[in-house]
Formats: C-alpha cells, sequence, structure tokens
C-alpha cells in the first residue's frame, strides 16, 4: 500500500526539495519536485498524493535521519540553491530524471570545494583527461556548473575540479554513484599502468585506439557493476587465437573483480582481450 493522507512539512529544504512527517508512524520522508519547496512555504501539510511530488526518499533509521539532519545544519542555503539551479541544468540538458541522492551529494560537495579554495588548498585531479574522454557531455555540463559556482562564491574554479563536478553530473542521472565513478576512474589508471609495464612504454593518451581502450573499459566495469556483462559467442575463439591478449584479459578482469568485489564473465575478458590485440597491433605498427 502506498503512502497516502497528510504529511507533515517539517522544513523547506529548498526550492524543489522538503522534509516531511508522516504523523501515525513518524516516519521522515524527503520529497523532490520541481519547485515544491517553494510552493509550499506557509504551509503546514502536503498531501503524501500531491501531483506536485515526483520522488519521496524515506529516511529509514536513526542513523540516516541523523545524518541527513546533520547535513542540513551545515548546509550554506546559498551553496543549496546553486546547487537546485545547477540539478536543473542537469535535468534540463540530458533529458531523463535525477536521482534524488543528487541533491545531498552535490551540494555537500559544492560547499567543501568552496570552503578548501578559499583556504587555499590545491585541488588535483590524475584522472581528467580520462574523464573527459569518457564523459564529454557530462564535462560540458560541469562547466557551466563550475562557472556558476564561481561566478556564486567569487571563487576561481580549477578545471581539476570541473572533472569531479563530471562525476555529480553523471550520477545525478545515472545509477552509478559519484564515489563508484572517482573508484572506476582510479581503476581504468591503474590497468593502464599494467599495460604500459607490459609493453615498456607508455601508451599515446590522444591515440583513437588508446581512447576506444578507455571507453570500452568504462563501459565494462558500468556493465559489471550493474550485472548487465554481454555475452560474446566468439569467447572461446579469442583465448585459442590471441592467447597473449587473453591472459593479459584475464589478470586485468582479476584486478577489476577484486576491486569491485564481484566475478568478471569470461565473455568479458575475450571483449578487453581483442581491445588489447587491437591496441597493441597499433602501436607496433606505430614503432
Amino acid at each position: 500500500m502506498g503512502l497516502t493522507g497528510l504529511l507533515r512539512i517539517d522544513r523547506i529544504v529548498g526550492n524543489n526539495v522538503i522534509l516531511t512527517m508522516e504523523p501515525n508512524s513518524s516516519r521522515e520522508y524527503v520529497l523532490f519536485g520541481k519547485g515544491i519547496g517553494f510552493s509550499c512555504k506557509g504551509q503546514k501539510h502536503i498531501d503524501a498524493e500531491d501531483p506536485r511530488i515526483e520522488k519521496r526518499y524515506r529516511l529509514d533509521d536513526r542513523d540516516k535521519a541523523l545524518q541527513y539532519h546533520s547535513l542540513l545544519e551545515e548546509l550554506d542555503q546559498d551553496v543549496v540553491h546553486i546547487s537546485e539551479q545547477i540539478i536543473d541544468e542537469i535535468r534540463e540538458r540530458l533529458g531523463t530524471p535525477v536521482d534524488p541522492k543528487v541533491y545531498f551529494a552535490l551540494p555537500s560537495h559544492i560547499q567543501f570545494v568552496v570552503y578548501r579554495l578559499r583556504n587555499g588548498m590545491e585541488i588535483v585531479n590524475p584522472f581528467l583527461y580520462e574523464t573527459k574522454m569518457c564523459y564529454p557531455q557530462e564535462y560540458k555540463i560541469a562547466a557551466k556548473a563550475a562557472k556558476m559556482i564561481s561566478e556564486k562564491f567569487d571563487v576561481i574554479i580549477p578545471e581539476d575540479e570541473v572533472g569531479f563536478l563530471t562525476y555529480h553530473v553523471y550520477s545525478a542521472a545515472g545509477s552509478v554513484t559519484a564515489g563508484q565513478l572517482v573508484q572506476l576512474t582510479e581503476l581504468m589508471n591503474e590497468i593502464v599502468e599494467r599495460i604500459e609495464e607490459w609493453r615498456g612504454a607508455p601508451l599515446q593518451r590522444k591515440s583513437s585506439d588508446y581512447a576506444r581502450l578507455i571507453m570500452h573499459l568504462r563501459y565494462m566495469m558500468e556493465r559489471i557493476l550493474q550485472s548487465k556483462e554481454s555475452a560474446n559467442p566468439f569467447a572461446a575463439e579469442i583465448r585459442d587465437k590471441i592467447p597473449t591478449e587473453h591472459r593479459q584479459a584475464e589478470v586485468i578482469a582479476q584486478m577489476i573483480g577484486e576491486r569491485l568485489k564481484l566475478t568478471v564473465s569470461p565473455d568479458e575478458v575475450g571483449y578487453l582481450a581483442m581491445h588489447l590485440y587491437r591496441l597493441f597491433r597499433s602501436v607496433d605498427a606505430d614503432n
């Protein structure tokens, strides 16, 4: 049975977010909807079936409730407002609904970034090139978001931070969190370093084959996280025809499996071996 009846409005978090309580159970719900906070100002209750509610998020346990309340107390309202503007931009540019958790993660991230920049703390992103390559559309939105933050708080947002904002833009409309994206990007970098050890030389980051490898790793790891691995009817043939690259792909698959605590299928190993084979043939041809 769905949530019904009147919910008590405990707090207007922002223009698009309100904190409510169900009187009978005392359960707290965070409600999300375009302009819902603005339109509920001055009201004490909202109908649980109000059409303005796009999504609801129940604070299931005491720890989660305390964590959210603590976050609300710490957040600057200017940070909340600029975050909502950025989220509206994400929704409009990507044309998809956003995950409610972005209303928690993004303002928290922005507030910490502003604090670091105002206190002269350096922001370094060792995965900026790979981030721009893997998420070009999200990077453009993040660049605009950086400009909005810069103008609002009178700070200069470095390009490295645009890369980190890109993770939040992508996770807002996807099923992979910003933290997972950082983990995946770091893992991709470790895989590239392992490949360079095998080759005994650095890979050309601006080559098309490098770009294809990085994109394959990105989608491969996201598929694994979402249990959507692709079937490969040629997996056995690939193993027999390019055994060296297949063994190397198995090593990489083991790295991925250990880091993500998931099993990488032989089908995915086969696809990865093909990409390694193509990359190595291209490198050898250029030398």
